[in-house]
């Protein structure tokens, strides 16, 4: 914000034309002097009027050159890649970067030209950091000689003035993608897919005789390997059914979660300011929480071993009893957050890439179980509740943020008594998820999705939510 004043006085300038003007009224009365005189002595305060209007309209044009030269200098100065900016990069806390200084100088020189009138002027700059903001002050004085109104001893004018400008540095993020793979989470994603994989599906049922499509998919179930296929037996295998409602496959719930992934990566790879600004990692659980993409600045890679393939291959992971760092059973958040509390082991401010700022996103649908499954063997609680707010805020009291999408459980149709009435708890618990997730996660930072295009627009909403509250907080 530019400020600018003319700081000598006005009002004195204003007394002395009147007192010119009180001394040349008794001329004006006495009308029996000479018309000579009385034009002579009315020339000063004409001459001086006049002039004084010249010499006011170049204190304006220097005003104008040195304000504008003021506010290149305060930008130029903090502008990305600056000098200032660069060493702020490396700079151990807070305080004064000389070469911001240096660099104000010497672009407000550079666009002073042609002042002209014999005026002089004198700059001062302040470029400071404050954590992750610069801000730079150019304050001027300008000292201008006059040459009519020097007639009536205004011989100079002091014209002053002020530019500011912030810039907040490019905020370097971790995001760590925690996924949950239970079996809830491979419910097909949308109505028509689930109509079609209980048609085609034979498993239990006698318990479900309208056709299973809910956690059917442990070791001797056909549910999961179906949605790979779709329709027609004859159809090839997929590992990603990334389209939903196609003959081609069953696109399940972990499948929209992957796509969405993807396009995050994307997003992400496309509003980077420099290299490296973000990090993102996978890391689904069931039972226990696996680190199984790790964080990683190489989000555009492509290729069998990139994080991208690896996001492609999430529903791979649901629940079928075999994968011994998964685990199986229920969903266990108190195992999941606390391995992501020890993953992340330091908390920054984002300012540089070795000091970045963690991010935790929760990809769920809320329903907390405390059973496990190995080997054919059940044991622990199959009464389903929430998420324990208590493990969340050990990562928020540390200065983790987490943001939550919410993937609602649906409830099972036609509950049975099975498991010891498991279906009626999960039916019961559902009203509960949503405020549980919603304190779970940092303030503004619970989603909600349920079909596929809203899974991809509601991650992307969470990513670009958490840059723009960095920059804000910052």
């Amino acid at each position: 914000m530019a400020q600018f004043g003319l700081s000598r006085g006005w009002t004195t300038f204003k007394e002395r034309c009147s007192n010119i003007k009180a001394g040349l009224t008794p001329c004006f009365r006495d009308r029996s002097g000479a018309l000579s005189i009385q034009f002579a002595l009315l020339l000063i305060p004409i001459v001086t009027l006049s002039g004084g209007a010249i010499d006011l309209g170049n204190i304006y044009r220097i005003r104008s050159i040195l304000q504008n030269a003021s506010d290149a200098a305060a930008v130029g100065a903090i502008g990305y890649n600056s000098a200032a900016y660069l060493a702020a990069e490396s700079m151990n806390g807070n305080g004064t970067l000389d070469v911001g200084n240096t660099d104000a100088t010497n672009i407000f020189n550079t666009n002073v030209q042609n002042l002209g009138w014999n005026a002089t002027y004198t700059m001062t700059p302040t470029v400071t950091k404050t954590g992750v903001v610069l801000n730079a002050t150019t304050t001027w004085t300008a000292t201008v000689p006059m040459t009519f109104l020097a007639i009536v001893g205004q011989s100079t004018w002091t014209v002053t003035g002020k530019s500011s400008a912030t810039n907040t540095m490019f905020q370097y993020l971790n995001f760590y993608l925690m996924v949950d793979v239970s079996g809830s989470m491979g419910l097909p994603s949308t109505q028509n897919g689930e109509t079609l994989l209980a048609s085609l599906n034979p498993d239990d049922k006698s318990l479900y005789p309208g056709g299973c499509v809910f956690a059917c998919h442990f070791s001797g179930n056909q549910g999961y390997i179906i949605s790979r296929r779709g329709k027609y037996a004859t159809n090839p295998s997929v590992s990603l059914c990334a389209v939903p409602d196609t003959n081609a496959c069953i696109q399940l719930r972990t499948d929209a979660i992957a796509v969405a992934i993807q396009d995050l990566l994307q997003t992400a790879q496309s509003t980077e300011v420099v290299a490296n600004q973000y990090q993102i990692g996978l890391y689904p659980f069931i039972a226990y929480l696996e680190t199984y993409f790790a964080i990683t600045p190489n989000i555009t890679e492509t290729g069998p071993n990139s994080l991208a393939a690896y996001a492609g291959n999430i529903t791979t992971l649901l629940d079928t009893g075999v994968d011994a760092n998964l685990g199986s059973g229920g969903t266990h958040f108190e195992n999941a957050f606390p391995t992501m509390n020890s993953i992340i082991t330091s908390v920054g401010n984002g300012s540089t890439a070795a000091n970045p700022l963690p991010w935790v996103f929760l990809i769920t649908d809320g329903s907390q179980n405390y059973q496990y499954q190995w080997n054919g063997g059940w044991w622990g609680s199959n009464s389903a509740t929430t998420v324990p707010t208590s493990v969340c805020k050990t990562l928020k009291d540390r200065g983790i943020s987490i943001a939550v999408l919410y993937i609602p459980y649906q409830p099972i149709i036609n509950p049975t008594n099975f498991a010891n009435s498991e279906d009626f708890y999960a039916n019961a618990n559902i009203p509960k998820i949503p405020p549980a997730l919603t304190a779970c996660a940092s303030p503004g930072f619970f989603f909600q999705a349920n079909t596929p295009a809203d899974i991809t627009n509601a991650l992307a909403e969470m990513f670009q939510s958490a840059v723009l509250q960095a920059r804000l907080t910052q």
